[in-house]
């Protein structure tokens, strides 16, 4: 099977893709930390974080829709084209030495509204860019080129902050959603239409698609519980580090430690074939627990930041291997939905997160939602190893009997 690297397509794809993730790495590190010192305050933070998170989860089923009607590639160049913008603007905003709070919010809608449209997009431009056989080593790929820029992604956002300051975080971000545009422009992506029926018909398709699929919908329930629990590390964590860890360092370390576990466990991804590929990736994800539970803990900075770097090579690992999981056992005329609906529970915790996290530490102290956090995301992962189709479903292509014809990726 020739490199997935060798097509002119998915060559330009990965560029473009790996751009703009870098782009968008050096964004959470800016945006906690330029909000928290502007304001001093964790719940302006959580409005923020949730002014970009929520018009994502209303518009994620529409931007399915708009993904399987139409290329990927031209939807992903108009939601890259306005996310550019949307970026610069906050960057210049931050420039300016005196941001205003709503403008930088209005600026998050409207990306987060991009972005409801550009997330469904990425499984279909991989599988329209490469055959059947590549699609587990350009997902790893696509996900080692997370992983290194997000290792990259705090060094430089550590650097612009200690610097210049993180007004040009953004206007690398803008600039890296350019480029992509620009060579998303010139590429061709494979795309199976579907017919022209009304939007809630194809709600209703795309929706039994998932629900014919137990590993499926009880899958997305574990990672909406990491997501959940994620929210409450990062709209909590800043402020713990500049408080209890040593301050803003502590924080950068802690993300640059994550990144490096994801592109550990992204790199892990495309050796290791698990036959139970499912089960083993939720398993892992129950490791982000451990970070939760010891930043509660007050347990020492050097042991936190180790575990969230095991929690996400956890993450790392599960992302090619549940993408690959997905392109072989779905149809392509559903996939944007399908992912679409992946992405709306998978997300859907967040704002939840984001509102409570700060209202809970006001009222009880940061310990307790952290530990509630870790329990719901260690017991939610887990619990999926009951489940009778993540126990059952096999590998691509490691189907017990199974010939090519046959189609991979779905349950003994």
């Amino acid at each position: 099977m020739p490199h997935p690297l060798r097509s002119r397509a998915f060559r330009l794809l990965f560029i473009g893709r790996t751009l703009s993730l870098l782009g968008d790495a050096v964004i959470p590190a800016a945006l906690s930390l330029a909000v928290y010192l502007a304001t001093g305050s964790t719940g302006a933070l959580a409005v923020v974080l949730a002014c970009a998170m929520v018009p994502k989860l209303l518009l994620l089923p529409l931007g399915g829709v708009v993904g399987d009607r139409f290329n990927a590639r031209t939807v992903a160049l108009t939601t890259d084209l306005v996310r550019c913008a949307t970026q610069l603007f906050v960057g210049v905003e931050l420039l300016g030495g005196t941001p205003e709070l709503w403008r930088i919010a209005v600026a998050e809608v409207l990306g987060g509204a991009a972005g409801a449209f550009a997330m469904p997009t990425a499984s279909p431009l991989v599988r329209g860019t490469v055959d059947p056989p590549g699609l587990l080593r350009a997902n790893s790929l696509m996900a080692v080129a997370a992983g290194a820029t997000r290792l990259g992604g705090p060094a430089v956002a550590g650097t612009l902050i200690l610097t210049a300051g993180p007004g040009w975080a953004f206007v690398l971000d803008s600039a890296s959603f350019a480029v992509s545009a620009a060579l998303l422009s010139v590429i061709e992506v494979r795309h199976v239409p579907i017919p022209r029926r009304s939007v809630l018909t194809d709600l209703k398709d795309g929706w039994s698609e998932v629900r014919g699929r137990d590993w499926y919908w009880t899958s997305l329930l574990a990672h909406a519980s990491w997501n959940g629990a994620a929210a409450v590390l990062m709209t909590l964590g800043p402020a713990l580090a500049i408080s209890e860890m040593g301050g803003k360092d502590a924080w950068i370390a802690l993300l640059q430690t994550g990144a490096v576990g994801l592109l550990l466990g992204s790199l892990l991804a495309g050796r290791v074939h698990p036959r139970r590929p499912v089960l083993v990736a939720n398993l892992g994800l129950a490791t982000y627990a451990l970070p939760l539970g010891l930043l509660a803990a007050d347990a020492p900075t050097a042991l936190t930041v180790a575990a969230y770097g095991l929690a996400l090579a956890g993450l790392g690992f599960l992302g090619p291997v549940w993408d690959t999981s997905v392109q072989a056992a779905v149809p392509a005329h559903a996939l944007a939905r399908v992912t679409s609906y992946d992405w709306l529970l998978s997300l859907g915790a967040m704002p939840l997160g984001y509102a409570l996290a700060p209202l809970a530490a006001a009222a009880w102290g940061a310990q307790l939602p952290l530990t509630v956090a870790a329990v719901t995301v260690g017991a939610a992962c887990l619990a999926t190893a009951a489940v009778p189709g993540v126990r059952g479903f096999v590998a691509p292509g490691r189907t017990p009997g199974a010939t090519e014809d046959e189609h991979p990726g779905v349950p003994a």
